[in-house]
Order: structure tokens, then C-alpha cells, then sequence
């Protein structure tokens, strides 16, 4: 009896460290999540469009073999001409619709929802 009481005793605290072990991946999951990338390559944005929770960093690469900038048609951010794989940042600090563009391709958009 003390045997099987022991072997279920342990079952049990295995199944608790398995269930810890597997938030502890969610939450890198989740931190991975909050920092998105978008990539800029063949003239355009990639995700076009993307929505973040308020206070997300997003980065911008450019892949393509040209320079391309990223600018919000609000002014609130502004790249330099990003040469390839040069990145640019940005940290969202207040909900909205932020639409940008490429100031040396004007038709390359963008968009970034941010709840």
C-alpha cells in the first residue's frame, strides 16, 4: 500500500513540474510574440499589416538588395535609408493605427495596430 501511495505521490509531483515546465515555455512564447520583425524585400512589407499589444517593439530589416526607409505617415517614427540587412526599431507607447511607407518607394505600406 505505502509502495503504490508513493508511486502516485510521485506521478503527481511529475505532472506539476511537467505543467510548470510547459508555462515556463509559454511565457518565452509570449516574449518571443512581443517583439515582432517585419521584413522589407521584393519592394514590400512583410506582414503588411500587424497588430501588438501597447509597449511592443517592432523591427524592421531590410532584405532586399537596395536601400528602403520606414516612415509613419504620422511623423511619429522615421528610419534612415536602411541598406540590406540593416535594421531600424521602434517602440509603440500609445494604442492606434500607425500607417508608414517607404519615403523612396512611396508605394511600399504598412500598417501596425497597436491595442
Amino acid at each position: 500500500m505505502r509502495r503504490r501511495s508513493r508511486a502516485m505521490g510521485f506521478a503527481v509531483s511529475l505532472m506539476i513540474a511537467l505543467a510548470l515546465l510547459a508555462g515556463a515555455e509559454r511565457s518565452v512564447d509570449a516574449q518571443q510574440a512581443t517583439t515582432p520583425e517585419v521584413k522589407i524585400d521584393n519592394f514590400s512589407f512583410g506582414p503588411a499589416s500587424i497588430t501588438v499589444p501597447n509597449g511592443t517593439t517592432v523591427t524592421w530589416i531590410n532584405r532586399d538588395d537596395i536601400p528602403h526607409t520606414v516612415v509613419s505617415s504620422d511623423s511619429a517614427f522615421k528610419s534612415k535609408a536602411l541598406d540590406t540587412d540593416e535594421k531600424f526599431s521602434y517602440t509603440f507607447s500609445k494604442p492606434g493605427t500607425y500607417s508608414y511607407f517607404c519615403s523612396l518607394h512611396p508605394k511600399m505600406t504598412g500598417q501596425i495596430v497597436v491595442r
